[in-house]
């Protein structure tokens, strides 16, 4: 059974920084599609952004040009580096692995639980 947990959410004000971290329980992540989700109150789950097997990025246009995807295979975690954060950024955020080593919207089996990310103005 493959276990992620997300670390790293926090308050912050508009135009701070995080980074959001999810560890893997397993080494077979870095095969496969990951990726970061968030949902604020009311809302749906957005992607926010997904990072396939060899490592290419992909962005939701609200987030592009502010955050980075990434993995560290040595310590089996996928990061999120969240830059310029607005008052829309706030949400529950999640990391989900995915099925395949390409990323496609339906294609996520494990989820984490979520780490809160609360953005001031």
């Amino acid at each position: 059974q493959v276990h992620l947990q997300e670390s790293g959410g926090d308050s912050v004000q508009a135009g701070g920084s995080l980074r959001l971290s999810c560890v893997v329980s397993e080494d077979t992540y870095s095969n496969v599609c990951m990726g970061w989700f968030r949902q604020a109150p009311g809302k749906e789950r957005e992607e926010v952004a997904t990072i396939d097997a060899v490592g290419t990025p992909t962005y939701s246009d609200s987030v592009n040009g502010r955050f980075t995807i990434s993995k560290d295979k040595a310590k089996n975690t996928l990061y999120l580096q969240m830059n310029s954060l607005k008052s829309d950024d706030t949400g529950m955020y999640y990391c989900a692995q995915g099925l395949r080593g390409y990323c496609y919207t339906a294609g996520f089996g494990y989820w984490g639980q979520g780490t809160q990310v609360t953005v001031s103005s």
